[in-house]
Order: C-alpha cells, then structure tokens, then sequence
C-alpha cells in the first residue's frame, strides 16, 4: 500500500512537472504575441486542459496497457518510470528546451518493465505498440507540424497581403485567442491523459496482486478489475497539470514565444491551429503524440514562412537534440532505477 501511495504522489509530481513544461505549450505562442495576460492564458489554458482531459481515454489506454505486458509490472515498475520521466522533465526543464514529457514517460516505463523482465525485450510491445504509436509519430509528426504550418501560414500570407497590418494584427489578436485555446484542449485530450494511464495502471496492478483486498470500505475505490480510467484519477490529473502550468512554465515560453522565432498573433494563429489540429486527431486514435514537438516545428515553420533567418536554428538544433536523447536516456534512468529495487 506504501508503494501505491509513492507512485500517487511520483504521479502527482510528475503531472505537476508536465504542467509547467509540457502545458506551456499551449500558452506560449498567446502570451508571447501579447494576445492575452499570462494570468489569463493561464486560466484559460487550465480550463481547456480539463475539458480536454474529461474527453476519451485511448492515450491513457495505449500508456497503461498497450506499451508493455502488463504481467510483468508492479507497483515499484510503475514507480521508477514516473521517476526517471520526472528526472529527464527537470533536467531539459532546467536548461528551458521544450523535450517531450511523454517520450520521457514512456521511455521510463519501457526501461523499468525491461528491467523487471531481466531482459526479456519480448515485454515491450513493439510491433502493436512502441513502433506504431510511438516510434512512426515521434518522427511524423514533427513532419507534419512543419509542413502544415508552413503551408498554412503561406496561404494566410497570399490571402491577406492586400490587407493593412492594423486590421491583420486586429483580426488574429481575436482569432488567436480561439486557436489557443483548441490548442489547450487538445493538449488536455492527449498529454493530461498520460498520467491517468500509469495511476491507473497502478491501480489495475495492485488490484491484481491483492494490495487492496484488506483495506476498509471507504477505500474501495481503489479497487480496479478492469483498465478503466477512475473519476477522481481523471480530476486529480487535471486539476495538478493545471497548478503545474500556472507555477513555473516561463522557461519553456520564453523559448517557443520569443527565442526561437519572434512571432505576431497571424504566426502565433497558424502555429497553434497546426499544432491542435494533428494532436486532436492523434488523440483520436490513441497515439501519445508529444505536443511539445508538434507546436514547436510549426512555431519553427511559421517563422521560417515570415523570414528564414528570422528563425534561431542554433536553438531549434539544441531543441532536436533534446528530443533524439528523451527515449533513450528516460529508458535507461528507467531501467537503472528498477534494476537498484530489484537488488534491493
């Protein structure tokens, strides 16, 4: 029961770390055109991420059961993998690059089942699940968040060049505003449900090996037969990533929003719509997309579209290369942590 506990709160610190870096996201582009106040953004980014979070629960299916064989996890499994996805959050965090909270989970929990299966690769899912949903949309959708944000924002530029700059800046400070917050829902439809999937798998786990067979009445909604999202995992999830974002993601801002590209509310409208449209649509069919990457290629495109040089690509390659290292160094601090419980 300890152990359930500990991965609850890891969980909780986790979804908080993810608010303040991954959520960001879905503010940046807003607070940086100076659209909205970061006060506001943030209250509106935390109110679409619940409303995001409340829809569906296919990416929170495909973290908790369709990554690895269930069979071999336990409680303390579940734990080292919130706490080497945490690890990696901080640590791109602390140097403000926008790296993918969900690679990081995902790294850890495949490195940390690795090692509770001694080696055994035949735990990972990797035809029906790492390679599909994780590996092919890790490198796509990037892609994709470029090419469509490029092209979006050339349409824009065709479309309005007759149009003075007062009424372009008048007309996408209003419409940014509903782009931002798609963008934000569509965050909450696919990130926030992350960690609903690995407390849940917590849940599913304990349930299966009897941890909460002797506790008293009052706690039997712990109790889960079946991989089904609880209530109150969905609200807790929520309303943490929520505080998360409201705490501490102006690293992660001043990166997307002024750093890497200056950007105007037309640029920040182009970027976000890309961004939102490919994530609600990977939300969809239960891929953990990471938003981190599809906003910032089409922060990137959008940027490139207005002016090439205008864009910092000496940012943009220290972005890339925080994201080639999210999987393989949140597998190892996965598979490293495990491998200390279990010679414990």
């Amino acid at each position: 029961m300890l152990t359930f506990f500990s991965v609850v709160v890891a969980a909780i610190i986790f979804e908080y770390s993810n608010g303040f870096h991954d959520a960001a996201n879905a503010i940046a582009t807003v607070v940086s055109t100076r659209v909205l106040t970061p006060r506001r953004a943030i209250a509106m980014a935390a109110f679409f991420n619940l409303t995001g979070a409340l829809l569906g629960g296919a990416v929170a299916s495909t973290i908790g059961k369709g990554l690895v064989d269930t069979n071999v996890v336990t409680m303390s499994t579940v734990l080292c993998a919130v706490i080497a996805a945490f690890t990696w959050n901080i640590a791109t965090w602390w140097f403000g690059l926008p790296s993918s909270s969900s690679h990081s989970l995902i790294g850890g929990l495949c490195g940390a089942a690795l090692a509770a299966a001694r080696g055994n690769w035949s735990v990972i899912k990797w035809n029906a699940g790492v390679w599909p949903k994780v590996v092919v949309p890790m490198i796509m959708s990037p892609l994709a968040g470029f090419i469509f944000g490029g092209l979006l924002m050339f349409l824009l530029f065709v479309t309005l060049h007759r149009f003075t700059p007062h009424f372009v800046q008048s007309l996408f400070g209003k419409l940014q505003i509903f782009s931002a917050a798609w963008m934000a829902h569509s965050h909450g439809t696919n990130d926030a449900q992350k960690t609903m999937g690995i407390i849940t798998l917590a849940l599913f786990t304990g349930t299966k090996a009897g941890s909460f067979d002797h506790l008293p009445g009052s706690l039997n909604f712990l109790k889960t037969p079946a991989f089904v999202l609880p209530t109150w995992v969905i609200g807790l999830c929520a309303v943490t990533m929520a505080v998360g974002t409201a705490a501490g993601g102006w690293r992660i801002i001043r990166t997307l929003g002024h750093r890497m590209v200056k950007l105007q509310p037309v640029h920040g409208f182009a970027a976000e719509t890309t961004a939102a449209l490919i994530i609600q649509a990977a939300s969809y069919y239960g891929i953990p997309l990471s938003t981190t990457h599809v906003i910032s290629t089409s922060i990137m495109a959008v940027g490139a579209v207005k002016r090439f040089s205008g864009v910092k690509w000496t940012v943009v390659e220290r972005i890339i290369w925080a994201w080639v290292f999210t999987l393989p160094a949140s597998g190892l601090i996965g598979y490293a942590l495990a491998r200390a419980v279990t010679a414990l």
